[in-house]
């Protein structure tokens, strides 16, 4: 069947429920899903990892490997049982009608085969188009997709490509063969925030271009509310609410979405008057779930023998438009009521200074032929003269994209890497020529580090116990084993762990739980500073706000300075005091938190704010997209480094912005590094703003 007139919807799924099978058991992995897509809608799928978005799309791509299999409902695609179909008549549907874009560009991507080449293949395989009509709609496509020099990018090979091109083309590979159905399956985690705006208004633009149904798989709130029509909430292998956006985010109708829309950092939210609020518990394994209703041991509204005595169905709420939800008491909840018995934290006192950068550089070479040696050796610049103070108990974010040098900064102060030029004072000490190996254990107790992925920065064959006994060993802490022993235990009530996890493996923790050691072990000789390196980012939303707060928390108790780096300003609004952004080496932007976040902004900062996703219908948000990829620290553009894409560089007379680095022009403590007259930063009006109610 072709895309000709389809009225009913492009995908039915019913009652669906699919299983692994091990040698020891039978793992639900879905139960009892129900979800359609009509034509032309985009249908938002929104869950925490391991509830089972994934395993729907491999159910409906009937991709499931040798242990997965369907073992009740059905999945059908335009009226058509997909489970009925012979391979021969999977393999003409699948990438001709039905199309997935994966989490992961390259692994979509052949690394020995030319782009052209492998864009051609599509219409050539499913459609017998020739060679020439093939290239001539892979030429057509790479243009809607809004790549540069779209025959150049032909002729490139997949490693030449930025990770936001190289999705830009596995996107064009799905649409070669204008797929009825195109399932994205969290398209966008690996990509920064701006560029993650432009391909997220892309999907949105060739949707309406091509008229093609989507299943948007993701765990952002934010991003679904931005391209989606229709939500479908699912938790532990269950949908348990779904409608369309405007209802479900407006006047949602179970608990587990509340609980979600709590934990996330929405404007307003404040770390010290408005608090997050976590969810209690863990997600429950697939063989462990409970009886009765899978979120009922989470839940604020929990009825003994009621909510766990049987099976909950999936019912019509009876207002909105298919609203649905899977709870029994959704018409006894008061949902308007206020959050209930949230303490407010007072404000640690910020005090004295205890870091100071003093226009600190850092600059590596590089061979020009990396690869054989020879040539003539460049220089890329991660760091360009950085200057900022932080003090006792402050919490200051350092926000940029990948390639803005906020991990490099961070190697210079571990002691990593050394400096090329500029100082580092840790308490009037300079550190900035110390490698780590040189430092005393004091120096390498004061500052420590809190990294991204959990799962790197654990032994895996050594206990939680002992790994932060290990720590406290270097930082040369105690008499006796006894006494680490016991500050050990300490550390585990300190991040909220129970103490029988200090005999466990790091295998048997989830991913929130091994974030908690690490912390723990960062903590472990009384640091001064830490630096927090997207501490949260590889976590789940409602493990998110527990970990975030336990920082909070633990910060308050010991008076860190906590270096908050990340490139989620929801986040970094809601727990930082001072935000430095970052842009290719440069700081272009300094302030209080309340500074930076209104406008005078620089163009970068300004661009940033309206990329972000934020989950909340009254929000409205002035729209920049931010056009071409970060330039590469080797080549760096003359000039201001953000002159190749700032929309405002036409205001800036003589062509200044393309010849000289801007100097920093101060607002009353707020440093912006920019060409603009004072009277067009006056013009500059708010990126977000909160509809009145």
């Amino acid at each position: 069947m072709t895309n000709e007139a389809y009225d009913g919807p492009i995908l039915e799924i019913d009652k669906l429920s699919i299983s692994f099978f091990t040698r020891l058991r039978e793992i639900p992995a879905v139960m009892d899903f129900s979800v359609q897509v009509r034509p032309g809608e985009a249908v938002g799928l929104v869950g925490e990892s391991g509830c089972g978005k994934s395993t729907v799309a491999l159910g409906v791509m009937q991709d499931l490997g040798k242990n997965g299999r369907i073992v009740g409902g059905s999945i059908k695609f335009k009226g058509r049982d997909l489970g009925k179909m012979s391979d021969a008549e999977l393999r003409q549907i699948r990438g001709s009608e039905i199309a997935m874009i994966y989490q992961e560009p390259m692994a979509s991507l052949n690394p020995a085969m030319k782009i052209g080449k492998q864009l051609m293949e599509v219409p050539m395989i499913h459609r017998g188009a020739s060679e020439k009509e093939a290239y001539a709609r892979a030429l057509q496509v790479v243009t809607d997709v809004k790549l540069p020099d779209p025959k150049r990018i032909l002729n490139s090979y997949p490693h030449q490509l930025s990770g936001g091109q190289q999705q830009r083309i596995v996107i064009a590979m799905a649409l070669m063969s204008e797929p009825a159905l195109l399932i994205l399956d969290e398209p966008t985690t690996a990509l920064d925030v701006t560029v993650e705006a432009a391909i997220v208004e892309l999907v949105k633009d060739l949707g309406r271009k091509y008229g093609t149904s989507m299943l948007f798989i993701s765990h952002n709130l934010g991003l679904v509310l931005e391209t989606c029509d229709r939500i479908c909430v699912m938790y532990s292998g269950e949908a348990v609410e779904h409608g369309s956006i405007k209802d479900v985010f407006d006047t949602m109708q179970h608990p587990y979405t509340q609980a979600l829309f709590r934990s996330i950092p929405l404007p307003g939210a404040d770390k010290t008057a408005r608090p997050l609020v976590a969810i209690p518990g863990n997600f429950p394994l697939p063989h462990e779930r409970p009886k009765g209703c899978n979120f009922g041991p989470r839940c604020d509204y929990f009825e003994e023998g009621r909510c766990n005595a049987g099976d909950i169905p999936m019912e019509d709420v009876g207002s909105g438009d298919r609203h649905f939800s899977r709870c029994l008491r959704f018409r006894e909840i008061d949902w308007h009521a206020p959050v209930q018995a949230v303490e407010t934290k007072g404000k640690a006192e910020i005090g004295k200074v205890v870091l100071k950068m003093d226009k600190l550089k850092k600059y590596y070479e590089v061979a020009a032929n990396a690869l054989f040696g020879g040539g003539e050796a460049k220089v890329v610049k991660a760091n360009e003269t950085l200057s900022f103070e932080a003090r006792e108990s402050e919490t200051l974010a350092i926000v940029g994209e990948s390639g803005c040098g906020k991990s490099t900064f961070a190697k210079v102060l571990m002691g990593l890497e050394t400096a090329t030029d500029g100082q580092i004072l840790l308490d009037n000490r300079n550190i900035e020529q110390v490698p780590i190996e040189q430092r005393d254990a004091r120096t390498v107790a004061d500052v420590q580090m809190v990294f991204q992925n959990p799962f790197d920065t654990l032994n895996p064959s050594m206990t939680v116990g002992r790994q932060i006994i290990r720590a406290l060993e270097v930082f040369g802490y105690g008499e006796t084993d006894a006494d680490r022993r016991q500050r050990m235990l300490e550390l585990l009530d300190l991040v909220k762990l129970p103490r029988a996890f200090a005999d466990r493996m790091p295998r048997q923790l989830s991913g929130g739980q091994k974030q908690r050691v690490g912390i723990a072990r960062a903590f472990s000789g009384g640091a001064r500073i830490v630096v927090a390196d997207e501490p949260v980012s590889a976590l789940d939303v409602s493990v998110q706000a527990a970990v975030t707060d336990l920082l909070m928390e633990i910060q308050r108790n010991e008076k860190t300075t906590l270096l908050f780096i990340s490139h989620d300003l929801s986040i970094v609004r809601y727990l930082s005091d001072r935000v430095m952004v970052m842009y290719l080496g440069h700081v272009v932007e300094l302030g209080t938190t309340d500074q930076v976040f209104a406008p005078p902004y620089h163009p970068y900062t300004e661009a940033l704010l309206s990329a972000v996703p934020i989950a909340d219908t009254s929000v409205e948000k002035k729209h920049i997209v931010l056009e071409g990829d970060i330039p590469s620290a080797m080549n760096p553009p003359p000039g201001c480094p953000f002159q190749t894409r700032c929309r405002w560089k036409s205001q800036v007379p003589g062509g200044l912005c393309e010849k000289e680095v801007p100097p920093i022009r101060d607002f009353g403590g707020h440093q912006i590094k920019c060409h603009l007259s004072d009277e067009k930063f006056a013009e500059m009006e708010p990126v977000i703003k909160i509809a009145a109610e």
